[in-house]
């Protein structure tokens, strides 16, 4: 029986090496020189810092830019709010990975809604569809890309 699984993940190693090339580009640009604006990454958290919130707000096109160039969909960045401590201003960014209990009930239930005949199982952090026909899945697929869902979604393990 075919079956996909529909995941939330963000390829880490990317992430720091868009992190990386954030700051290596913070460093050459003539707004930043001297600032000691920088951003830090540590397993799922990015950290922005810098003299004011308006340099923070610069630096969020940039860690867009190159986690975009990075194949990294933006969406996935739970962003914080700005606090100032002193004569910085910082922002701690959440990088989201998995599909909570409730992201999945709602998956299940478009699916559901759908009228496809395909069966949706929620699994840990993620949601197997699997259906007699591989033409369903493929519009479950289409069903859901097309879906008002924020949190971005890959499908991997298609299996016939």
């Amino acid at each position: 029986m075919p079956t996909f699984d529909v995941v939330s993940e963000v390829d880490m190693h990317e992430l720091t090496n868009a992190v990386d090339q954030a700051n290596r580009e913070l460093t050459n640009r003539y707004d930043f020189k001297g600032s000691g604006a920088n951003v830090e990454q540590s397993d799922t958290t990015i950290t922005l810092a810098a003299s004011s919130d308006f340099q923070i707000k610069q630096m969020h096109s940039i860690l867009f830019e190159k986690m975009t160039k990075r194949g990294i969909d933006t969406a996935c960045l739970d962003m914080g709010a700005i606090t100032t401590r002193g004569q910085k201003a910082i922002q701690v960014c959440q990088v989201q990975t998995g599909i909570d209990k409730e992201l999945a009930k709602e998956i299940t239930r478009r699916i559901k809604d759908s009228k496809l005949k395909v069966q949706a199982a929620i699994q840990d952090q993620q949601v197997r569809v699997s259906g007699k026909k591989r033409d369903d899945l493929q519009a479950v697929i289409a069903l859901l890309k097309a879906a008002d869902i924020k949190t971005p979604l890959q499908f991997k393990n298609f299996r016939d």
